[in-house]
């Protein structure tokens, strides 16, 4: 019983030192994985992980462990910021893949990539032909950004000639049947106000509502509760 009692403790304390050290790190650590983020978040979990099952390894030195690998990686982040001439070594660096809608090959093959899989990143950036593509970047963590070719970009407002109107943030006000006081307020309305809007859409109590969304010169958006019973 005892075992357990320890495996259950240090997966605990293990859950708790990486959440901090990640929130510490950042949220690049999760959007913008590079080469080096992969390989650091790699050991910091086998830190973690074969230290529950060697039981030999006390607590003490899980926590050691883990924050100086944490202090090890915040330290290199912190170069990298200080010294660029780091960032290529530590970070890597964007790569032209495709220059005025010509595939660079040399390019592809420095960052082990071929064709069908330049294919599949550009589909999933709604591209689906390689020659609607004027210019696409490899970017470091793996991702791909893509300037496509005058014939095949959106049309702006500009484009168009449509007068350019004020651009608002949607704001949520409802969420799971609780209203969002902060939001109120960020939205200039008060709860007198939600309450007569949802009225009008004929909901009698916020409790009903699942997501309610307000928008400037828009009637509020409003999702019940599904209580049809299908799933």
């Amino acid at each position: 019983m005892g075992d357990y009692v320890n495996v259950a403790i240090e997966l605990v304390c293990g859950l708790g030192i990486l959440f901090v050290i990640l929130k510490f790190l950042g949220k690049t650590q999760f959007s913008q994985l590079t080469p080096f983020d992969f390989i650091s978040a790699l050991i910091l979990g086998e830190l973690v992980g074969n230290a529950v099952y060697d039981h030999e390894i006390k607590i003490k030195e899980i926590i050691f462990a883990s924050l100086l690998w944490g202090f090890l990686i915040y330290l290199i982040e912190l170069i990298t910021q200080k010294l660029k001439g780091s960032r290529k070594l530590l970070e890597g660096e964007p790569n032209i893949v495709i220059h005025k809608g010509k595939v660079k090959y040399k390019a592809l093959k420095k960052n082990k990539l071929d064709i069908n899989q330049l294919q599949s990143l550009l589909r999933q950036e709604g591209c689906f032909s390689i020659q609607e593509v004027e210019y696409a970047i490899l970017e470091t963590n793996g991702m791909i950004s893509v300037l496509p070719k005058a014939d095949f970009g959106k049309p702006t407002r500009k484009d168009m000639n449509i007068p350019v109107k004020e651009v608002s943030l949607p704001i949520t006000l409802i969420l799971d049947g609780e209203i969002v006081y902060d939001n109120l307020a960020e939205a200039d309305v008060d709860e007198q106000w939600l309450k007569q809007s949802l009225q009008k859409q004929g909901v009698e109590k916020v409790e009903d509502v699942l997501y309610a969304e307000w928008h400037a010169d828009q009637p509020l958006y409003v999702t019940t509760y599904d209580k049809s019973g299908s799933s």
